[in-house]
């Protein structure tokens, strides 16, 4: 039993993921009251006192991406204005994470401005997952955990005892995740070429490595409009695959995902509940959904007691 000096929130975005959180760590998720006005403005008020304690609150900023970010952001200001020891902003699936950089003449870096108003709010450490780009961690000036969903991910592979597989990494971009997945499962790797006309477009170009008579298993951190994912599936199927299944940390699955995914040859989808899937997603029966809550509580614990938490996934620590 963690003592009282910890207290968890959850907010609005996925409250069975953080239910989840408070089972394994044994504790009480903290009383929180959140309200939509009319016009749209959130307010927050919570419901005990948080004075000198350590404070965690779960939010992905998910879909409505701006509201669930807001709504963090007018948490973190109350717990600091409550007097929170510490603030922790635990955030499975971190939104804007693409925007990590000038991608064109007078674009923004959102995934910078995201991070200082996290900051500027009052968060003194992040806890995330899975970050779409690794450096987004130096967008902070303050702690940031990423943890990676790889150790789940490999564990549900072995235990399904799937024969002749290869890990393809559906572009160049995701080469080294693809890698360190192939290394620890003992078993070779592809790649999918491909270039991206405009955003959330796709073409396949052509594949890299060896897939005839094989399972294919496509490695990536997020699917959103499932073009992409969908795309692969078919051009490796092409070029020879015996069937192709998908693991990816983040469910997004917005726009035509869901009718891509329900009318594709894909064999299987396999993501994390950093997301809560919606029910139409769900009737797909493609998609799998594994559960982050056990990492996610050892996390926190260990992120509470001053422990590594790197050892969660890097069996080197």
């Amino acid at each position: 039993m963690i003592e009282k000096r910890l207290q968890l929130f959850s907010g609005t975005s996925n409250p069975q993921l953080s239910a989840d959180v408070a089972r394994h760590m044994d504790i009480s998720m903290g009383g929180l009251y959140i309200h939509r006005f009319s016009d749209g403005e959130i307010f927050t008020q919570i419901k005990e006192t948080t004075r000198g304690l350590d404070v965690f609150i779960i939010q992905s900023t998910s879909a409505p991406a701006n509201d669930s970010l807001m709504e963090l952001l007018i948490f973190l200001d109350a717990a600091k204005r409550a007097s929170a020891h510490y603030i922790c902003a635990v955030i499975p699936y971190f939104g804007y994470a693409r925007q990590d950089r000038k991608s064109a003449s007078r674009t923004p870096i959102s995934a910078k401005l995201v991070a200082d108003l996290i900051t500027i709010a009052g968060a003194t450490r992040v806890l995330t997952m899975d970050l779409h780009a690794g450096q987004i961690q130096g967008f902070f000036n303050i702690p940031v955990d990423n943890i990676y969903a790889a150790p789940i991910f490999t564990q549900d592979i072995r235990n399904r005892s799937l024969d002749d597989v290869v890990i393809v990494s559906p572009d160049v971009g995701g080469v080294v995740r693809a890698r360190t997945f192939a290394k620890s499962l003992h078993v070779p790797m592809a790649i999918v070429d491909k270039r991206r006309p405009a955003p959330n477009e796709a073409k396949i170009m052509n594949i890299i490595g060896d897939i005839e008579g094989r399972h294919c298993i496509l490695i990536d951190d997020m699917v959103d409009t499932a073009g992409t994912l969908c795309g692969a599936a078919e051009a490796l199927l092409e070029s020879g695959a015996s069937k192709v299944s998908a693991y990816a940390t983040h469910g997004v699955l917005s726009g035509p995902a869901t009718e891509r995914i329900a009318a594709s040859d894909l064999h299987e989808l396999v993501v994390t509940d950093t997301i809560a899937q919606p029910e139409a997603v769900m009737n797909t029966g493609k998609v799998r959904i594994l559960s982050t809550a056990p990492m996610l509580a050892e996390a926190i614990s260990r992120i509470y007691d001053a422990r590594s938490v790197s050892s969660l996934y890097d069996p080197a620590e």
